[in-house]
């Protein structure tokens, strides 16, 4: 499975559901999106700032993980990014590789 962190800001009417039903209904809901396209949920955060929510997930592939994201934008309740997470064993085998490239104007 591949790790991502999703990254939202709620909109007026996401706060207002947040507020009248919680931030453990939340963590559910996203249990269940999650697992619906066979991805699990790590953690979830809710912060100060710019970010109202941070959640690491666990999903299949990346059509899975965009399929989730689609969803939660559909929704309007929320805007959010998606980023993909490397370990450090993934950039080591990076770092090791060669890609052929050419910089712009050379």
């Amino acid at each position: 499975m591949t790790k991502y962190m999703w990254t939202g800001s709620y909109t007026a009417e996401g706060s207002k559901g947040l507020i009248a039903k919680g931030g453990s209904s939340r963590k559910a809901a996203v249990e269940q999106l999650l697992k619906s396209v066979g991805g699990k949920l790590e953690c979830i955060y809710f912060s100060f700032g710019s970010d109202d929510v941070v959640i690491i997930v666990d999903a299949p592939d990346n059509v899975s993980a965009a399929a989730v994201g689609l969803t939660v934008a559909a929704s309007g309740a929320v805007k959010g990014k998606l980023t993909v997470l490397l370990t450090p064993e993934e950039i080591d085998q990076a770092a090791k590789k060669s890609p052929a490239y050419q910089p712009p104007g050379s």
